[in-house]
């Protein structure tokens, strides 16, 4: 039995230090990929952005009301008074 167990800690050993070799750890696996995502849908977006802001017509501004622009008026009048 002591033969079994020396044996089977050996080949964890090889098992590890190949892994090791590879460079493929599961860890750098999935932060490869997660970043990949971000940018593909950061890139999808910006893509997306500039195609809106070529086809689509520019917004149209909501006409200002009389009393909007009366209150204008005499908010300017009042805040120069020296003029």
């Amino acid at each position: 039995m002591g033969q079994d167990q020396f044996t089977f800690s050996e080949n964890a050993g090889n098992i590890i230090k190949e892994e090791a070799a590879k460079g493929l750890n599961p860890g750098v696996i999935v932060l490869i990929v997660v970043v990949g995502l971000v940018l593909l849908f950061l890139l999808g977006n910006y893509a997306l952005y500039v195609y809106a802001q070529k086809t689509l017509p520019p917004k149209k501004k909501k006409p200002v009301s009389k009393k909007k622009m009366k209150r204008e008026r005499l908010k300017q009048g009042v805040s120069a008074p020296g003029e």
